[in-house]
């Protein structure tokens, strides 16, 4: 049972998450010949404020620019 994790900051719309649902499964399942039943994807999304590179969040950065 493959299983699909993809941490990213919060922010998009339904449908763009439900298009990388449908996109990273129909590339587990082209990749690896896995049933698409048996494939897992999980999206974990977190704020801004909790998702940094380099000692700065990416709020700040944004805030920044």
């Amino acid at each position: 049972m493959p299983l699909v994790e993809v941490t990213l900051v919060q922010g998009r719309a339904p449908h763009q998450l439900r298009t990388l649902i449908t996109e990273l499964t129909d590339a587990v399942e082209t990749a690896l010949g896995a049933s698409r039943s048996t494939i897992r994807v999980v999206l974990r999304e977190v704020p801004d404020t909790h998702w940094a590179a380099g000692d700065v969040t990416i709020a700040e950065r944004n805030k920044g620019s």
